[in-house]
């Protein structure tokens, strides 16, 4: 469901949505070059029945953000640079009429796209960071068990208590 076209965006892409790419349209072109806080006000409180399509769309591009480990960037700080809805396959179906008639119903389908770019501000803020951010510091080394002397390893198994077995439960049954 989800593509990264180049280290600057994130996109999600829901395929074969039962709703007619014009009226997806309508609701995509409200959330274009928002903020994903905004966006998510703008869908929850939409009347159309396709917002709530939009809006998986939407929560997809922002985990496939929040999951990438070479980018690290928070939903929030997120803006919708890109959202459309392409056409897809319609679905032809027919319905009887008066005198052996038929009349064609078009069940339309659409692909509902959403791209997402960090802010300016979060851009400049995550390059600070990865900046600042001094290199990790090798752990001291453990000695195995191997290494470890026998009479501390045997010391430490006798403290250890073990396991209690599980007792079977009767089952009494009323006849």
């Amino acid at each position: 469901m989800a593509t990264v076209q180049d280290t600057s965006t994130v996109r999600a892409q829901a395929k074969w949505v039962h709703a007619s790419a014009r009226k997806a349209r309508l609701v995509t072109d409200l959330i274009r070059g928002r903020s994903v806080p905004e966006a998510r006000t703008i869908l929850a409180f939409s009347q159309r029945a396709v917002a709530r399509d939009i809006e998986k769309v939407l929560r997809s591009a922002v985990a496939n953000a929040e999951s990438r480990s070479d980018l690290h960037w928070n939903g929030d700080e997120l803006v919708v640079v890109t959202a459309f809805a392409d056409e897809g396959p319609t679905l032809k179906r027919w319905r009887a009429r008066a005198r052996g008639r038929v009349a064609r119903i078009r069940k339309r389908t659409c692909h509902i796209t959403v791209e997402l770019a960090p802010t300016p501000a979060a851009v400049a803020a995550a390059a600070q960071a990865a900046e600042a951010k001094p290199r990790r510091q090798r752990a001291p080394r453990q000695e195995t068990v191997a290494e470890a002397p026998a009479a501390e390893t045997a010391a430490a198994a006798e403290e250890q208590p073990k396991p209690r077995r599980a007792r079977k439960k009767t089952e009494e049954s009323d006849t």
